[in-house]
């Protein structure tokens, strides 16, 4: 039943504008799940056959794309100290990471927190903030929203190859992948960045 569930949800012409909301909306709140909903999609992208893959990677990369943006705009038209929220521990973290990063090394900046949810929200807002340039930040932000579109619908879309069992199986699956894959980037990212904190006084870790 859960199988027919999903074939009606992949089949539906409202899979993927409900996919571009929760992307758009992950790179504003941060907290919803547009990551699991692109790789979600990925799989049954292969397991049911709708809808088209190549329709979830360019809707995905759009709405990460506009997200960040809007984000970013917002950073230049409001600053980094309007709101309550932003002067919160973690993201008052993110931002000082940002804000000392962003200007040396934008291009992996902007590529590294696209997979980092709070870092993400916080290099857009510091960038707008800092009016980083437009057209080139821009540029940046599209370049990692498609790289970062592709990763997400390309992990559900192997493991949906792979792996047999159905849509259902094939979706949680290639969600707990991607989840797995998303700490170990973060992992991974912290790790080094603390290497070279710990090797240059210059440098500083990433946000927690």
């Amino acid at each position: 039943m859960i199988d027919e569930v999903l074939t009606h949800v992949a089949g539906s012409p409202w899979a993927l504008p409900l996919m571009f909301a929760l992307v758009l909306a992950d790179s504003l709140l941060v907290l919803v799940p547009g990551e699991v909903a692109v790789t979600a999609f990925g799989a049954l992208a292969v397991t049911v056959g709708s809808p088209p893959l190549l329709g979830v990677v360019l809707l995905a990369a759009l709405a990460a794309f506009l997200g960040d943006m809007i984000v970013y705009l917002v950073g230049r038209r409001v600053g980094l100290d309007r709101w309550a929220w932003m002067r919160g521990r973690r993201v008052g973290a993110a931002i000082g990471w940002a804000h000392r990063r962003l200007h040396r090394s934008s291009a992996t900046v902007v590529f590294t927190a696209r997979f980092i949810p709070f870092a993400r929200l916080a290099v857009n807002l510091t960038a707008g903030a800092s009016r980083v340039p437009a057209p080139r930040y821009l540029a940046l932000v599209a370049a990692a929203a498609t790289g970062w579109a592709v990763y997400q619908a390309a992990v559900g879309a192997i493991v949906g190859r792979l792996v047999p069992g159905g849509p259902i199986v094939a979706v949680l699956i290639s969600i707990g992948v991607a989840i797995v894959l998303g700490l170990a980037i973060d992992l991974i990212v912290t790790r080094i960045s603390s290497a070279r904190a710990d090797s240059s006084p210059d440098e500083e870790d990433t946000p927690a």
